[in-house]
């Protein structure tokens, strides 16, 4: 395991590798997993290497492939699957990207993208592709692999608590068709989302529970799909996204998905509301780059779906002084960011690299997995700082609280970055390769960088 006293950005690094691990101990008999979100299916792939039987334990009956699990209400929106993450996704299931495309998902070229900031285009990055597809159709192709494994099943059942014994869980109660019932385990992992109660359980049985951090987002989101002809995958543009320069104005994103599909997302903080109608799509829309008018121009192949999401909100559970050993969480049960960032399902894969990391070097599974939590935070930081900067700014903006000198400075710094994304294409594969979860944050902030961003904006101005 990588020392605890490696900078972020090394043990960034690290759990971003995607080599399989050379040793795997094999550490427990049963491993349940609560959840099967993206998140919980890849840590259940992860306890495969190291657990004689994973469960997973998920509320939602999954009828046929591409069906939504009633428990995700925002799985309509739009979902983009980063380059970190795809990465982290096929170092687990090899051959992942490949079959989404056969069934219909599309691998957006770099010369496939753009990105629009305040009506103007980002210097196209050169390095990364983007797999695109809808949430129903990417987490079913993860489900599918998953549950192929021989040593994991799932049941359809609601996890009602934990129990535990010495400091340490030991069995899980579910209730199945009305029956309460309960499994000895040697192993959970928490992903049942933001709405988790294992917290509550934990404190209930007189542990610590880790505190939980909101920030207010009050953004709104309206989702449609658009017929795609043959042959438009090919144009210059797969991946759009668009900021207006007038504040009532929604933002927008386009995604060319499977079906023959575009996905079209439109979305405003509160007071303001993207429009809910096809018509109210289109006329947004005609504002926009011509991808955008054209993405809608097609029938629509669903109504639009709404979605509001009140806060990002983040539960640490990193120095817990009583914590049960042989629990840990991922995904959204430990943070749940404004979904405008697109840092979820890559975050969510980065929690199953943590996961192995730490299973990996045996761990004394007695104790709290605090050398779990210690590396989990390091991507849950890096990916809180890059998804809520900008909401910061905005709730201080919109209070007029006084920033203190290096908080204003360090904000100002990141609008040269930004900026310069606009004219300067080192500093734009720089920017995209942090956006993409390919890279620290903290790379932003290193005076040479700051530096010729500066000097690139003053050459453009």
């Amino acid at each position: 395991m990588t020392s605890t006293t490696d900078s972020p950005r090394a043990l960034f690094d690290r759990l971003s590798r995607t080599d399989l691990p050379v040793r795997t101990p094999v550490l427990f008999d049963t491993a349940c997993v609560l959840g099967g979100s993206i998140a919980g299916l890849l840590a259940a792939r992860v306890l495969a290497d190291h657990a004689s039987r994973v469960l997973i334990i998920e509320r939602d009956a999954v009828d046929s492939e591409d069906n939504l699990r009633q428990g995700v209400p925002q799985g309509r929106q739009a979902h983009v699957l980063l380059p970190g993450g795809l990465a982290q996704i096929e170092r687990w299931l090899p051959g992942f990207t490949r079959e989404a495309q056969d069934r219909g998902g599309v691998l957006a070229r770099p010369d496939q993208q753009a990105v629009y900031l305040g009506g103007r285009q980002q210097v196209p990055q050169r390095n990364t592709s983007l797999l695109t597809g809808t949430r129903p159709f990417l987490e079913s192709r993860i489900r599918s692999r998953v549950l192929a494994l021989p040593n994991v099943s799932a049941l359809t059942a609601q996890a009602t608590g934990l129990e535990f014994d010495d400091g340490a869980v030991r069995a899980v109660r579910y209730a199945e068709e009305q029956q309460e019932k309960a499994i000895d385990v040697d192993f959970v992992v928490d992903a049942m989302g933001r709405s988790s109660k294992v917290s509550r359980w934990v404190e209930e049985a007189g542990f610590q529970r880790p505190k939980l951090q909101r920030l207010s987002t009050n953004i709104n989101y309206a989702t449609a799909l658009f017929e795609r002809p043959p042959g438009a995958a090919e144009l210059p543009v797969a991946l759009s996204f668009w900021r207006l320069a007038g504040p009532s104005e929604p933002d927008a994103l386009v995604l060319a998905v499977e079906g023959d599909q575009w996905l079209v997302l439109l979305y405003s903080y509160e007071p303001d509301r993207p429009p809910a109608s096809i018509g109210g799509f289109r006329e947004t829309c005609a504002k926009l780059p011509p991808i955008f008018g054209h993405a809608v121009s097609g029938p629509p192949t669903c109504e639009v779906q709404t979605y509001r999401q009140a806060d990002s909100r983040r539960r640490d559970f990193t120095g817990l002084a009583r914590f049960p050993a042989r629990l840990v969480s991922v995904g959204d049960a430990v943070a749940s960011f404004n979904p405008v960032h697109g840092q979820g399902i890559s975050s969510a894969a980065l929690h199953a690299s943590c996961l192995s990391d730490y299973l990996v070097a045996t761990p004394p599974l007695n104790r709290p997995a605090t050398a779990f939590f210690d590396l989990q935070a390091v991507v849950t930081d890096a990916a809180w700082a890059l998804s809520t900067e900008a909401d910061t700014a905005r709730q201080d903006a919109l209070h007029g609280t006084e920033l203190p000198e290096d908080v204003a400075h360090h904000r100002w710094a990141m609008h040269q970055v930004l900026q310069a994304t606009l004219v300067d294409q080192s500093i734009s594969d720089v920017f995209t390769s942090v956006v993409h979860t390919l890279a620290h944050p903290s790379i932003l902030a290193e005076s040479a960088l700051v530096e010729r961003a500066i000097a690139a904006n003053k050459r453009a101005s």
